[in-house]
């Protein structure tokens, strides 16, 4: 994929060895990080959870005099640009953070649709990217400058498989997934294939468009199928619509979700009829104790209501950025900086996330347990057990 913008970039290119991503000519130093997310759109609580979970971190070190660094103190500067939750919008916005706001590194995207075309636009340029949420194996393949703070869909699919197979007890299963996006289709096909491979029959295998607000041709069909379960990787938004479609159409079994499910809005917007369902996720707040439940007090305090696991998965990728920096240190030349700070990503062997201790591969992926919850009738993600395949 060619970048785009690259007049832009040519002509900006004789600055990107000055110090101004991170240290002005007066006043402190800082350093600039970029956060690629979806503030608009169909799932503006995601980018809401990134950008909230980035101003906590940012507010709690600036007021500490900043980030130390090799004996040096730096502020953070945070930039925050909007992909709209479209592939375009984020390679857009990728350029912008790389050509014009000359970040350091970014954080995002968030989602598999976006991280994997943006991916391919930082790792072109040499820009560390580490995304919180993207669980495709091909964000990170074969790109060196691509990182990830979550477990991949290769892992968590064969953990829902075994979860349902032992919590349901059923042999058919039903899949509804989002056609047009990256990740729900990759999860679904993962599933589909380690279901049928050591559990049962797919009876349903249905598909639907982003824009599409009725499903009622495809859970008729589930619902007259005879499936044991329903299994569903899709975002929230599309959750909220199907599982209360699906009460009215009479569906009285189990859902099995994945992580896209976490989010706030969830509850709120199925109206109740997620309650008594499970779904694979990265950490559960309910219940949570250490390091884990200062960040939830802190961002409950702060915004008003429990951080879903974009808003936690985001706090561990800003902080692996910054424990790189201070592994690696900065020169003030910006492209040596963005490559030191990718090979001290890669060389970081165990990281205490908030979302759990990480080791990472050479490919830049962590090796993390699957967290299984459930949804309370409180709306809240209580934990069940955490799973290996």
């Amino acid at each position: 994929m060619n970048r785009l913008n690259k007049t832009l970039a040519t002509g900006l290119a004789a600055l990107s060895v000055i110090s101004g991503a991170y240290a002005a000519s007066k006043g402190p130093k800082s350093i600039k990080i970029g956060f690629n997310i979806p503030l608009t759109g169909d799932s503006p609580k995601v980018g809401e959870s990134a950008k909230f979970a980035g101003e906590i971190i940012k507010g709690e070190i600036n007021a500490a005099g900043g980030l130390e660094v090799k004996g040096e103190k730096y502020k953070l500067e945070f930039v925050y640009v909007d992909n709209e939750l479209k592939a375009d919008s984020a390679i857009n916005a990728a350029n912008k953070l790389i050509d014009i706001d000359k970040v350091l590194a970014s954080i995002g995207p968030e989602g598999s649709g976006r991280a994997i075309p943006a991916g391919e636009i930082y790792n072109d340029a040499k820009v560390p990217m580490v995304s919180p949420w993207a669980t495709n194996p091909s964000v990170t393949k074969n790109r060196p400058y691509c990182f990830r703070a979550c477990f991949l869909d290769p892992f968590q699919a064969p953990v829902a498989a075994k979860f349902s197979s032992e919590q349901f007890g059923g042999k058919k299963v039903a899949i509804i997934y989002n056609l047009e996006d990256d990740y729900s289709k990759t999860l679904a096909e993962l599933f589909k294939g380690e279901w049928e491979s050591k559990y049962g029959q797919v009876v349903v295998y249905e598909s639907f468009g982003q824009k599409d607000q009725d499903f009622s041709v495809q859970l008729t069909k589930v619902v007259n199928s005879g499936a044991d379960f329903l299994y569903l990787p899709v975002y929230y938004n599309h959750v909220g619509l199907i599982t209360s479609q699906a009460k009215d159409l009479g569906w009285k079994k189990p859902v099995m979700g994945s992580d896209s499910w976490g989010s706030a809005d969830l509850f709120p917007l199925s109206k109740g009829a997620v309650v008594g369902n499970y779904f694979t996720t990265h950490y559960a707040a309910k219940g949570a104790t250490g390091k884990t439940k200062e960040f939830i007090e802190k961002y409950q305090k702060a915004y008003g209501y429990v951080p879903d696991d974009v808003a936690a998965l985001t706090y561990d990728a800003v902080y692996l950025v910054l424990q790189a920096i201070q592994d690696c240190g900065l020169t003030g030349n910006l492209k040596k900086d963005r490559t030191a700070i990718k090979d001290a990503l890669g060389k970081i062997q165990s990281f205490p996330g908030i979302t759990g201790n990480m080791k990472f591969t050479p490919e830049g992926d962590p090796v993390k347990d699957a967290v299984i919850v459930c949804v309370t009738k409180e709306g809240e993600f209580e934990f069940v057990k955490s799973l290996q395949p």
